[in-house]
C-alpha cells in the first residue's frame, strides 16, 4: 500500500475519498508522526548552541528516542490499513448455515482483535512521545518552544483519534473479557496522557503569552 510514500496531497486525496483505507487510525498515526517530528525539530535547533551546551546530551538522547517512535508511527500508518482489509472481508462473510455462522464468528474474533491492537499500539507510541515532548519543551531552544507545543497537541489528537478506532472494534467483540481489558488500557492512557499533554501545552502557552 505504501501510503507513507505518497505526497501530502495524494495522501489527503485518498483519505477524503470513499476508499476504505487509509482511515481514522492511519490518519492518527500520521498525525502522531508529525507531532514527533516537531519534537525532533526542536532538538535539531537546540544542538550545537552554546546556550544549551549543558543539555546537549539530554537532547541527543531525546532525539534518538523520538526518531525511533517517529518511524514506528509511520509503520503503523501502513499496518492500520493492512488489518482493515481482512476485517472488511469478514463482515461480508456468509452466515446462512450454522457452519458458516461459526466460521464467521471465529474469523471476526481474530480480525477484530488485530484491528483493535494496531490503534492501541498507536496510542502507546503517542504516550511515549508526549513524555518526550515535555522534555523538548522544557530543555529545548526557547526559539522553538512553540513547535514543542504544536507537537504535543498533535500527539494528544493522535492519541484520542486512535482510541476511537480501538473502541469501535472492541464494541463489536463477543469476547467481552478481552474487549474490557483492551478498553481499560486505552482508557487509562487517555486519562493520564491527555492531561499530561494539556499541562505541557499550557506551560508552552503561558511562556509565550506572559
Amino acid at each position: 500500500m505504501n501510503f507513507t510514500d505518497k505526497s501530502c496531497r495524494e495522501f489527503v486525496e485518498v483519505l477524503s475519498s470513499k476508499a476504505p483505507v487509509p482511515g481514522g487510525g492511519g490518519a492518527s498515526a500520521l498525525v502522531g508522526a508529525l507531532g514527533t517530528a516537531l519534537g525532533n525539530m526542536v532538538g535539531q535547533l537546540t544542538l550545537g548552541k552554546k546556550k544549551y551546551a549543558d543539555v546537549e546530551e539530554d537532547i541527543s538522547i531525546l532525539m534518538e528516542k523520538a526518531s525511533k517512535l517517529q518511524e514506528a508511527l509511520l509503520i503503523l500508518v501502513e499496518k492500520d490499513a493492512e488489518v482493515f482489509e481482512p476485517l472488511a472481508k469478514a463482515y461480508s462473510m456468509p452466515k446462512e448455515t450454522e457452519e458458516e455462522k461459526t466460521e464467521k464468528e471465529n474469523v471476526m474474533a481474530q480480525v477484530l482483535r488485530d484491528a483493535a491492537e494496531v490503534p492501541l499500539e498507536i496510542m502507546r507510541k503517542c504516550c511515549q512521545v508526549i513524555e518526550l515532548q515535555g522534555e523538548f519543551a522544557a530543555k529545548g531552544s526557547r526559539l522553538a518552544v512553540s513547535d514543542a507545543g504544536v507537537g504535543v497537541i498533535f500527539c494528544k489528537s493522535a492519541l484520542q483519534g486512535a482510541s476511537l478506532n480501538v473502541f469501535i472494534n472492541t464494541k463489536s467483540m463477543k469476547d467481552r473479557e478481552l474487549a474490557e481489558k483492551i478498553d481499560r488500557e486505552a482508557d487509562e492512557m487517555l486519562r493520564e496522557y491527555t492531561m499530561k499533554a494539556d499541562e505541557i501545552f499550557a506551560s508552552v502557552f503561558h511562556e509565550l503569552r506572559r
